[in-house]
């Protein structure tokens, strides 16, 4: 080799360096496209979820009993205030089936649901001597049961509260804001003679639509809940896993059990001393395939598909003496970047492993078929084609793989420099 063939080939590795950093530039745009094509299917579930009813959570029930807070202002006037005693129930039992179904925006989907809810247990002791209030200062007689729901536009139907046998009528809104910001409530009647030992049996039937997800909160001293669904791929989120679940393909069912000393608020209190957010819990509804995600993730191996790709055809290069223009080096990687739009735009109408299969027959076609029109010789164009199936299926491996996909991929990536660096052997490097 002439010292004017080595400083050529010598420029054009760096050329090739150069042309693969520079090609990482259109995997940012691709990137981009797939976090902005993301941001729009999000958009379309929050449009579908405003004019549906939004995710759910449903507190409740609890017993608010108004009390009346005498203090002496500045001017020595004595003024009163209306606080709230609030009291859970001693036993509730929750029973809840949910139908799912897709929902479309134009190409984007989303899941919103209807569920049928049963709400039921029991209340005793109602005002417990512990809290330490005037008797005469209690207004049993505007004592309300609330029930918190986070949309109330997915009520579907009427709601009446069973309560010791007697039907009461539901109203809208909360009447105080100390545990709810939304939801509904009913007067109740209770004796301030008995309400120390009495026991209140309630029930009540909800018909609730929403989105995605449904949670519940336990606020009885021993809260059971089931739910069942014909959804085959649920996500059971929230402060609490289920003691019990099974899933199949044509749907789930699960089973909660909740004491009051798994969580972080007694069974009763004065205004808004506790939240009961925190502990809630129920199941996310998800889509069984998150096309953005992948496709996000297949844009990360973009300069492993280049980097290699340009090797394969550089060593070639040298062992074949097959010279090859850094025009056609930069053809190459463009049809690398363009296999990632292909990917987004047909993972958007199809499934992505089918999408996936699609993109990767289109962009190894068009390479080997350029390979063996540039190199005149087929068998090299086969072998360069070959290479990239082995690379595409080595990466659609690690995408659907997630518990698992740094493990094989860094054995992969071993195992691909053990390749290089035995075929780098034939080349005789000092000439170079």
């Amino acid at each position: 080799m002439t010292e004017k063939s080595k400083k050529s080939l010598t420029t054009k590795g760096l050329i090739i360096a150069v042309l693969i950093m520079l090609l990482l530039i259109p995997t940012v745009f691709i990137n981009t496209l797939v976090r902005e094509r993301q941001a729009r299917q999000n958009e379309a579930f929050l449009e579908i979820s405003d004019k549906w009813a939004k995710a759910q959570t449903i507190a409740g029930p609890i017993i608010s009993v108004p009390y009346d807070e005498y203090f002496k202002e500045a001017n020595g006037t004595v003024s009163k205030v209306k606080k709230y005693i609030h009291i859970l129930p001693e036993k509730l039992e929750i029973n809840g089936k949910i139908l799912p179904e897709k929902r479309y925006r134009g190409i984007y989907e989303t899941v919103v649901y209807t569920s049928n809810l049963e709400l039921k247990g029991s209340f005793s002791g109602l005002i417990p001597v512990a809290l330490s209030i005037s008797k005469e200062n209690i207004l049993y007689d505007q004592a309300f049961v609330s029930i918190g729901i986070t949309d109330l536009r997915g009520i579907e139907d009427n709601v009446s509260l069973d309560w010791n046998g007697t039907s009461c009528p539901i109203n809208p809104g909360v009447e105080t804001t100390d545990i709810y910001k939304s939801g509904i409530n009913s007067r109740i009647k209770i004796n301030s003679t008995d309400s120390l030992n009495n026991r209140y049996d309630f029930s009540v039937k909800i018909n609730l639509k929403g989105s995605q997800y449904i949670y519940f909160t336990p606020v009885g001293k021993e809260t059971h809940l089931t739910v069942t669904s014909n959804w085959p791929t649920p996500s059971f989120d929230g402060a609490y896993l289920p003691d019990s679940r099974e899933i199949q393909a044509n749907g789930f069912s699960a089973y909660w059990k909740i004491l009051h000393l798994n969580r972080n608020y007694p069974q009763f209190w004065l205004n808004s001393s506790y939240s009961v957010d925190e502990s809630a819990f129920g199941v996310n509804m998800l889509l069984t395939v998150d096309n953005y995600t992948k496709t996000d993730r297949a844009v990360k191996y973009a300069i492993l598909f280049i980097a290699l790709t340009f090797l394969i055809f550089f060593f070639l290069e040298l062992l074949n003496n097959k010279p090859i223009h850094p025009l056609q080096y930069i053809l190459v990687g463009f049809a690398l970047c363009i296999f990632y739009l292909l990917l987004l735009s047909i993972s958007e109408q199809l499934y992505f492993n089918i999408a996936y299969l699609i993109s990767a027959v289109m962009t190894i076609g068009l390479i080997s078929w350029y390979s063996a029109s540039i190199l005149k010789d087929k068998k090299l164009a086969t072998l360069i084609g070959g290479n990239l199936v082995i690379l595409y299926a080595f990466i659609f491996a690690i995408i659907q793989l997630q518990d698992y996909a740094l493990l094989i991929g860094s054995l992969g990536l071993f195992i691909i420099l053990i390749i290089v660096m035995y075929f780098s052997r034939k080349i005789d490097w000092k000439g170079v």
